[in-house]
């Protein structure tokens, strides 16, 4: 299992706009959570990181989109060549997973692309004015490290942006697959 690390997009980038598919075809853009903290995160289904965390991001979707967060998966992956990312299996784990956020499909990986996507699971959270305020680790377990899965980093995260204030300083990067480039398509940034 090959690791690869999240690009650490400067903080304060503004929220790249987004208009994509969900798991029942419905397109959901970025636009409609505006005035909302907002996470995004890529993620697919057969990553193995994106699986060990798959419980614990499920109740952090149940715990937070009531208090305000705005939330969504992002899967870019290669699909020809990854069929178990489809848009038929990403409805199928959602359900699966039980996941209260719209889980959407980036076909052309131009969304991963803007930005800076580099492996899943990939965190973005921005503040009320879509502003970057925390990229990085979901906590620090991985798997096999043996480490309980908590989401203590990315709910410091949200629990501070709530709050009104400034996400902690110490950003550790996500850790996980790389996001599965369609030939030809890999971005300068992770090529």
């Amino acid at each position: 299992m090959v690791q690869t690390a999240s690009t650490m997009l400067p903080l304060g980038t503004k929220a790249p706009d987004f208009r994509l598919p969900d798991t029942d075809g419905k397109l959901v853009s970025s636009s409609v959570f505006a005035g909302k903290p907002l996470l995004v995160i890529f993620m697919c289904n057969h990553c193995p990181f994106v699986k060990h965390i798959r419980a614990g991001l499920a109740q952090l979707s149940r715990d937070y989109l009531s208090k305000g967060l705005a939330m969504v998966g992002i899967n870019s992956n290669d699909v020809a060549n990854f069929p178990d990312d489809s848009p038929e299996k990403m409805r199928e784990e959602k359900a699966a997973a039980g996941y209260a956020f719209p889980y959407l499909f980036d076909e052309s990986q131009a969304v991963a692309k803007a930005y800076r996507a580099a492996c899943t699971p990939d965190f973005y959270l921005f503040d009320r004015q879509h502003k970057l305020v925390y990229r990085g680790q979901f906590d620090d377990s991985r798997p096999k490290n043996n480490v309980p899965v908590t989401g203590r980093d990315l709910r410091a995260a949200i629990d501070a942006v709530l709050a009104g204030r400034p996400a902690p300083a110490d950003q550790k990067p996500s850790i996980g697959c790389n996001i599965k480039w369609k030939a030809g398509n890999e971005p300068e940034y992770f090529g």
